[in-house]
């Protein structure tokens, strides 16, 4: 992705303004925050993505962070590994929530990445979310709840989606009974 003066390259819903910026600390983080891009997209929610490392591209990340909500982001969403400084840097920078999402890259198996991203300082908060794709997919839906906040159709899809959830965890239950019960 080219670097430019509005870094909301790689728009995944369309031409709608974004609302969730989704960052990562390299391309590799791709395959797992590709989950969160696709709970948001079938959320309908306008989502960038792009790759910015508080590491190797300081200046880079500081300024989304701090040009983000004057473009009209309203949640952020960091996936980083190793020291996973990412969205730490990011809360530094701006008032917008920021939920981080620690990447399983490096030999500590995430570990590390976790610490790094739940460990910040008061007053510098960072939502933090699982290790991997799972804390990708709830990071997304976190940042439903956020908007959903403000916006009784996103209130109203994300309760479908919970009701959604527990009917294959019923249907599912519903097929363990029928296994144990059939005849061995």
């Amino acid at each position: 992705m080219e670097h430019s003066k509005k870094p909301n390259q790689g728009l995944a819903n369309g031409p709608e303004n974004p609302l969730v910026g989704i960052l990562m600390g390299s391309d590799s983080d791709l395959p797992v925050m590709q989950e969160a891009l696709e709970v948001l997209t079938n959320f309908g929610i306008p989502t960038e993505i792009t790759v910015a490392s508080a590491h190797r591209s300081p200046q880079r990340v500081s300024e989304y962070a701090s040009n983000a909500g004057g473009r009209g982001l309203k949640v952020l969403i960091a996936g980083a590994g190793g020291a996973a400084h990412l969205a730490g840097v990011l809360a530094a920078e701006t008032s917008l929530p920021v939920i981080g999402v620690p990447i399983g890259s490096s030999p500590l198996a995430g570990w590390d990445a976790l610490l790094a991203t739940v460990q910040m300082p008061a007053g510098v908060p960072v939502a933090t979310m699982a290790v991997g794709k799972a804390g990708a997919v709830n990071a997304a839906i976190l940042a439903v709840q956020i908007l959903a906040l403000a916006d009784s159709k996103l209130q109203e899809k994300l309760e479908h989606y919970k009701e959604e959830l527990a009917e294959k965890v019923a249907e599912k239950a519903a097929t363990l009974q029928e296994t144990l019960s059939e005849p061995g």
